[in-house]
């Protein structure tokens, strides 16, 4: 099972829409996947028809004393092949736990484990906060995936979220391999051209050489999860097709390297 970390430490740069997009492609192309929602507020979970009350069985339970599995917390997405384990409000708390609890920054990691062999690809949801469930999700994966909205304040949030995976890796002793997705991008407007452009030349190959568009679309459930459609109708959708080929392809390049 493959894990890929979708996490940047700035909000509104398309992460749960990210996670949505890439893990119902990799679904519809037969692969089995599963989702976890990391963010306190949920917005996946609630996308996928989770309810936020009463507060459903989820991540949080993976924190516990005495752990669930996750094939125990995992529930059907709506798209065949895909699973989620839901987000809550209590992972808010997490942060005051850690302090009586030695081991939390392994606990998502050994959870993992236990169904290595249930799912080709695990896509971790994470919040825009660097804290133990960021730390979890990093100390975890295989891959990182940072959408970055091409705008200049972006590029702060994406800084920030390097320097993090490259202490995260120090500390566990293996790389973690990065890969920068362009997210809202505007081709119309120079400040968006020229952001990319200036991602492309500082960051190279960790870059993917296209971007995600703006696209209205993408905030319809069934239209991001659906079937593939032509590009003409489906500027995004499309988009994210490519760049799961792109992260693919480097998955397969780095496994053989």
């Amino acid at each position: 099972m493959r894990i890929w970390t979708i996490a940047n430490q700035k909000g509104g740069v398309g992460k749960t829409t990210t996670t949505l997009a890439l893990g119902s492609r990799l679904a519809r192309r037969g692969f089995r996947v599963l989702l976890l929602d990391l963010d306190p507020h949920a917005s996946m979970s609630q996308a996928l028809g989770v309810p936020a009350e009463p507060p459903p069985a989820g991540v949080l339970e993976l924190f516990d004393d005495t752990p669930r599995r996750i094939d125990e917390l995992m529930r059907p997405s709506g798209v065949e092949g895909m699973h989620l384990v839901a987000g809550q409000a209590g992972l808010a708390t997490l942060e005051r736990r850690a302090g009586h609890r030695p081991g939390l920054g392994r606990a998502l990691g050994q959870a993992l484990e236990a169904v290595v062999g249930d799912h080709d690809y695990a896509l971790l949801d994470c919040p825009p906060t660097l804290g133990l469930l960021m730390v979890n999700a990093l100390a975890a994966a295989d891959r990182l995936v940072i959408p970055t909205q091409t705008e200049p304040l972006a590029q702060y949030g994406l800084q920030g979220m390097l320097r993090t995976a490259a202490m995260v890796a120090r500390s566990r002793g293996r790389p973690l391999p990065a890969s920068i997705l362009p997210t809202l991008f505007d081709r119309r407007t120079r400040v968006a051209v020229e952001t990319l452009q200036a991602m492309q030349e500082r960051f190279g190959a960790q870059v993917w050489s296209d971007a995600v568009p703006v696209d209205t679309r993408l905030r319809d459930l069934q239209h991001l999860l659906g079937p593939d459609v032509p590009e003409s109708q489906a500027r995004g959708v499309a988009a994210y097709n490519r760049a799961l080929d792109w992260l693919l392809a480097r998955d397969h390049l780095e496994t053989w390297q």
